[in-house]
């Protein structure tokens, strides 16, 4: 049997501007002097389509599907989608950014049905779908709904009941498949159930969301406890909370015990790095942030490094563990090939 200790961190800051334009700026006798294009909204004729957009001096400004959108006039000459600019097949563009006038302007703009036509002054012709455009700016993308990720602990955890998902149906079906990440992707933890506990078994369910990830251990590491291999982790001592392959260019994350001398700040700067130490310590140390799972023989469990922490109590007796690192790349790729929006 394994104790496995799990802490959860997660933190979500939303900034949320706004911007409001009042009638009477329009109204002043000397706002035309300052913007020589036009300034009005240009409406479609279609009342149901609910579009209007305006011309301004350094912007291309969008009101449409209830969003209001602003486009860099470099970025719309940029991202022209017409055949001598973008490859449709390859999806990859023809156009040289750095060929592109920074302070380039359309000469003309207008709009015919849902689709928008830029004119440039070389001649050339940019057209963009109202929807596109929707998608792909700054502002339909603050709106995008993404997979959702819950904040939990414990409790939550334990009351969302989250169930597990069966080996056969993990290998052999999308819907188990799609499941499992679903889980997965909301709270960075996610079991499966009934594996033959064999390392080849481990090894073929981990192949099926991604690529193993090979490492100073291997492509599969498997271990009873043995001291001789100088790591904290082959003892039967208890682990703290912690990520693993801190010391690597790309690490998961963050591993209080194999963390270097820190010899590269002044003394100031280390004490301020103590202090945010000690204020992350006492927070994954509250009970509350902990969830204890038991191992046993033929059920699976999956953690995100970059979400949850994990660690053991120390124990008595014999034990065998098997695992793999997986590149993160392939676990979100086979989420999104799924529908997810991962």
């Amino acid at each position: 049997m394994w104790c496995c200790r799990l802490s959860h961190l997660h933190g979500r800051l939303q900034n949320l501007l706004s911007r409001g334009v009042t009638c009477s700026a329009f109204q002043q006798p000397n706002f035309k002097s300052l913007f020589p294009l036009a300034i009005r909204w240009h409406h479609t004729a279609s009342k149901s389509l609910n579009c209007a957009w305006q011309q301004h001096e350094d912007h291309f400004e969008l009101q449409y599907a209830n969003t209001v959108m602003r486009f860099d006039y470099v970025w719309l000459r940029d991202h022209c989608r017409s055949a001598s600019c973008y490859n449709s097949k390859t999806h990859q563009r023809s156009l040289d950014t750095a060929s592109v006038d920074l302070c380039i302007k359309p000469k003309t703009i207008r709009l015919d049905e849902t689709t928008l036509f830029f004119t440039w002054p070389d001649g050339h012709v940019t057209k963009y779908d109202l929807d596109w455009l929707v998608k792909n700016s700054y502002e339909g993308q603050k709106q995008k709904v993404i997979q959702p990720r819950i904040l939990w602990n414990a409790e939550i955890y334990q009351q969302a009941q989250v169930p597990s998902v069966d080996f056969q149906s993990f290998l052999e079906t999308n819907d188990g498949l799609k499941n499992f990440l679903q889980n997965f992707l909301l709270y960075g933890i996610a079991f499966v159930e009934n594996v033959p506990p064999t390392q080849e078994h481990t090894e073929k369910l981990a192949e099926r969301i991604s690529l193993i990830r090979e490492t100073i251990y291997g492509r599969m590491w498997y271990f009873t406890s043995d001291f001789s291999r100088g790591d904290t982790a082959y003892t039967k001592l208890a682990l703290d909370r912690h990520t693993d392959t801190a010391y690597f260019q790309e690490p998961c994350g963050y591993n209080n015990y194999d963390r270097a001398v820190i010899n590269t700040v002044p003394y100031d700067v280390v004490h301020r790095w103590y202090t945010a130490h000690r204020t992350l310590t006492v927070e994954l140390r509250r009970p509350e942030n902990e969830f204890w799972v038991k191992l046993k023989p033929g059920r699976v469990l999956f953690i995100d490094n970059w979400r949850v922490l994990h660690g053991r109590e120390s124990f008595t007796g014999y034990r065998q563990l098997c695992g793999c690192y997986l590149t993160r790349d392939d676990v979100l790729n086979t989420a999104r090939l799924l529908g997810l929006q991962a």
